[in-house]
């Protein structure tokens, strides 16, 4: 059972990591619902993750590839620059609340307020958002990217959707939406890594291989599932918008504050 467990929360991480629904709440949920006894230190829903990340790499690889070997351009520069200075504020600011977040935010009635907020920030920013004039992560300025950089960082609360505040971000920014879900998959890579990485160094007293088999199957389906959402998305978004991703939160975060009354 653990492991048909192990391999459904693959399948909620690979569809939600890079839709604008948040992952993170979307696991806390399902864990807490399924009393999912994964690794010591939430290291199921840490590595699993990298799964989802992975999938980027391999799907955008010409891209990544393209500007490694072209670093002496402006094009190739600016594309590092824009993805880096987008990073650094969560990075900073990760630094120092993680904690604090961890202790304090990760329940579901917090994620329920948040996919509450979250999906009603979505219908006013596409109802709002001005025309777009960027149709390339290349095209942005140290200025937009640092902005989204920090918008980004709202979704630190669980429930609020690292894809949902840097895509609704860039939008903002006057960033085309096929271009605005892109830099989010670009900028997943980074923040995700540190994220991780970090999120392991915090657990390094509880680590053992326990529990190895099943972060190996969430991670697998989590991979697989990420390559075929975030290809779907791009498309679907660039004809329907984000207001389906809005109601979806509002109807799941009223639910779960349903049940949590009841």
């Amino acid at each position: 059972m653990e492991f048909l467990n192990a391999a459904f929360l693959g399948i909620v991480e690979g569809l939600t990591e890079f839709l604008p629904v948040s992952s993170t709440g979307h696991l806390i949920l399902f864990v807490d619902l399924l009393k999912f006894e994964g690794p010591a230190g939430h290291v199921f829903e840490v590595v699993i993750q990298l799964g989802a990340i992975l999938a980027i790499l391999v799907l955008y690889w010409r891209k990544f590839w393209d500007v490694l070997t072209h670093l002496g351009t402006a094009n190739a520069q600016h594309f590092v620059r824009n993805i880096v200075l987008a990073f650094m504020p969560a990075m900073v600011i990760g630094f120092f609340a993680h904690d604090a977040i961890k202790s304090y935010l990760f329940n579901p009635v917090c994620v329920a307020w948040a996919l509450i907020v979250g999906g009603i920030a979505i219908l006013v920013i596409e109802k709002i958002k001005p025309e777009a004039t960027i149709t390339e992560t290349e095209d942005m300025s140290a200025k937009t990217a640092l902005t989204i950089g920090f918008i980004q960082c709202i979704s630190m609360v669980p429930g609020m959707s690292r894809s949902g505040a840097t895509i609704m971000g860039a939008l903002m920014c006057k960033v085309a939406r096929k271009t605005a879900a892109e830099f989010s998959f670009f900028l997943a890579i980074p923040t995700m890594l540190a994220a991780t990485s970090y999120d392991l160094y915090k657990a390094r007293d509880t680590l053992s291989a326990d529990g190895m088999d099943q972060i190996a199957v969430g991670f697998i389906v989590s991979f697989v599932v990420a390559l075929l959402v975030v290809k779907w998305l791009v498309r679907f978004v660039q004809h329907h918008g984000f207001q389906p991703f809005a109601w979806y939160r509002i109807a799941v975060g009223g639910l779960i504050l349903f049940l949590a009354n009841a």
